[in-house]
């Protein structure tokens, strides 16, 4: 039996094929539940306005969302924030602006590493030569 404390409370429990204890798993279920009655009757929530109606963090709304659980196609004006800057997107993980800083801070880590790399073969060069 594999026992862990919840991350979301900290009560001890059996872990098994979910990561939060039974109590936990029931209150997201409502939570659940409570967001999804909440925007059946408001289409064109933002997701503010449901973290506030409903008492639902935007953490956990956003998790929804990821999860499949919410779906945005149903709800035009829901949006989740951002990983890396936390503005409000529709669709992966990360805006546009922190993708291209991404791949920015990426090819400049690769032009980096290949800089160092040539910088090595070059003394590496030399001291055979020297050695001679």
């Amino acid at each position: 039996m594999n026992l862990d404390n919840c991350p979301r409370c900290g009560r001890l429990f059996a872990k098994n094929f979910r990561e939060v204890c039974p109590h936990c798993i029931r209150e997201i279920d409502q939570e659940y539940e409570a967001c999804c009655t909440y925007l059946r009757k408001n289409r064109g929530a933002a997701i503010h306005e449901l973290s506030e109606q409903t008492s639902v963090g935007i953490r956990q709304i956003t998790k929804f969302i990821k999860e499949g659980r919410i779906s945005l196609m149903d709800a035009p004006n829901l949006s989740y924030p951002c990983e890396g800057c936390g503005i409000l997107i529709r669709e992966d993980h990360m805006c546009e602006s922190c993708r291209q800083r991404l791949r920015g801070d990426v090819q400049r880590m690769k032009d980096s590493e290949a800089e160092t790399e040539r910088l090595n073969s070059v003394q590496r060069a030399y001291r055979i030569k020297d050695k001679t």
